[in-house]
Order: structure tokens, then sequence, then C-alpha cells
């Protein structure tokens, strides 16, 4: 009877002492101000085997005293305190390989100029492996205060190893910030594009994104070709000297231009009475010498044979001296009825 007892008391005991360990070998998560959390398994260190094959640790491997509660940064760590007495890059891997521990974020900072622009602690970690390359000389982990382009380029934050030496330089904006191409809506003739990609294969970003320029990813204020042909927008590049101009190959921005070939001009019944031809015209002259000067693009407003007869219209070129007058041959312009 008292051998039976034992027995129960015995198997009671082991019982209790293996729900205590159960109870012991928690998850321990650990909140750090800027760095998120950390987890700590003890399930997954007891688990590790040494070469022979044996239990590579134990609690005492680390619990030599377990009333201590001193809090240990990681620059403790990095000089062999706590997780740092085994994790030092021989026993286990370095401490300084954050992300074994901590939570590394893809990051998308909102710039206001340029829109979503990624930075990536995957592809950074793969070449710096060491987070402290950045966190503690250059950033706080966590939040930082925005930095400016022009703090970049004098050493600041990205700008520190962007410089053309160490890493590509800032100057290349589309390793980071999207470079769309671009549609304007140019009513009435055919929509008008902008290659980024083709550009950039000559110019730089800042070529056009600084000094008078200055269009970025918002809305700007709508500049019409006269004001191009003075030199502003992309007149200033597209002036006929340093890229064709403004004022020629329309075809050349405006995707399927085409010139309307012949127009028919018709009287209020209906019938044609008079002709236009583009074709013609265009092999001679360009565009712009009649367009915005004498006619808007697109339905102008109709133009009498006595306006013209004073210069307006057709009769500005059409005066007898730089082409046949409009009070000459009728039938080059108008139908024979």
């Amino acid at each position: 009877m008292n051998r039976a007892l034992l027995f129960i008391l015995a198997g009671l005991i082991s019982v209790i002492a293996s729900n205590a360990i159960a109870m012991e070998l928690k998850n321990i998560v650990y909140s750090t101000k800027d760095a998120g959390t950390v987890l700590f398994s003890h399930a997954q260190h007891l688990a590790k085997k040494s070469p022979r094959g044996t239990q590579a640790f134990s609690c005492a491997t680390c619990h030599a005293d377990n009333k201590s509660k001193k809090h240990y940064t990681m620059a403790d760590m990095y000089k062999g305190h706590s997780c740092g007495s085994c994790h030092n890059g021989r026993h286990a891997f370095d401490a300084h390989e954050c992300g074994k521990c901590h939570q590394i974020k893809e990051i998308v900072f909102q710039v206001k100029e340029t829109g979503p622009t990624p930075f990536s602690h995957k592809k950074h970690l793969a070449k710096l492996k060491d987070c402290s390359v950045c966190h503690g000389t250059l950033y706080k982990a966590g939040k930082n205060p925005s930095v400016t382009m022009v703090e970049m380029q004098k050493g600041k934050s990205c700008g520190f190893c962007h410089n053309g030496k160490q890493a590509f330089n800032l100057n290349k904006c589309s390793k980071c910030h999207r470079s769309p191409e671009l549609t304007y809506a140019t009513p009435p003739v055919t929509k008008a594009i902008f290659s980024h990609a083709l550009h950039a294969q000559a110019y730089s970003c800042k070529d056009c994104h600084s000094g008078s320029i200055k269009p970025d990813r918002k809305k700007n204020k709508r500049v019409t070709m006269a004001e191009m042909a003075k030199g502003q927008s992309c007149g200033a590049c597209h002036d006929g000297k340093v890229a064709f101009s403004v004022k020629s190959d329309c075809a050349t921005c405006h995707a399927g231009f085409k010139t309307p070939g012949k127009l028919t001009f018709k009287n209020k019944s209906g019938t044609i009475i008079g002709y236009f031809s583009h074709d013609f015209h265009t092999a001679v002259y360009q565009c712009s010498n009649c367009h915005t000067t004498l006619y808007p693009y697109g339905k102008g407003k109709r133009t009498t044979m006595k306006q013209m007869e004073t210069g307006a219209s057709c009769g500005a070129c059409h005066d007898g001296k730089i082409a046949f007058s409009v009070t000459g041959d009728c039938l080059k312009c108008h139908k024979s009825t």
C-alpha cells in the first residue's frame, strides 16, 4: 500500500515538474523603442545541437544569474554582453545581423514632387551586411526627419554613400524615382508625348528639373507653343540649335500627327466653294508659319475675301509678292461652277 502511494506521488511530482518546465519555456517578446518587437524563443535555442549531436545549450548557459533584470543595449551586445556572448560570429550569427532578430521592412517614401519612392532594406543589406553602417551614424532606427535632395548632395542621408564613388551618384534619379512616359492632351491636334526614357539617354534629370524649367510631378502651368517658341519649357532646348525646333516637325512630339490634307470650305447650303491643301503648303512652309499667328489650331473664324485683301488670313502671304494675290486667279482655290 505504501509502495503504491509512493508511485502515485512520484507520478504527480513528475507531472508538476514537467508543467513547470513547460511554463518556463515561453517565447519572450521584447519591445524596443525604435526597432519594433524582438522575439526570443527558448525552444529554438534549447533545440540547438553540438557537432557531437548532443544538446548545445542548457538553461544554465544563459541563466547563470536568473535574478538579473539589467537592460542591455546593442552596443553592450557588440561588446560581448547578453546575447552578444554567443552571437559574435563564432558561436552563433553576429549581433550585427540585425534582420535575424528585428523585422526589416521595405519602405516607401511619399515624395511630394516625384511620387512614391521605394527604399529596399533587403537590397542594401545584401551588399552592406551590417545595419550599423547606416543606423547610428546616418539614421536612428524608426522615423527620421525628411532630407532634401540638396542636403543629400552635400553628403547627408543617402548622399553619404551615393556620391558616385561608393555607390551610384544621386543624379541618376530614375534609380529611385519613377520616370513615367507623359502624355499631354492638346486638342484639337493629337496628344503630345514626352519620353523620359529617350531624354534620359542624353541628359541628366537636373538639366530640366532645376533652374528656369522646374517641371515636377504635379500639374504645372500649361505652356503654349508660342511661349515655347520664345524659349520656355521644351523650347529652352528645342530651339533648332540644341535640339530640333518646336516650330518644325510637329509629328515628332504629337503622336500620329498628320496634316489634314486637303481642306474643303462650304457655303451655307453645303456646296463646296473652296479648297486648301496642307500637303502642298507644308512642303514649303512650317506649321508655325501659319499656326498660331494667322490661325488657331482647329476651326477658326471664317475670313471674308475682303478681309484677305487687307492682309488677313490667306492674304498675309497671298499678296502678289510672296505668293499669288487673292485678287488674282480665283480658280486656284475656288471650284468652278
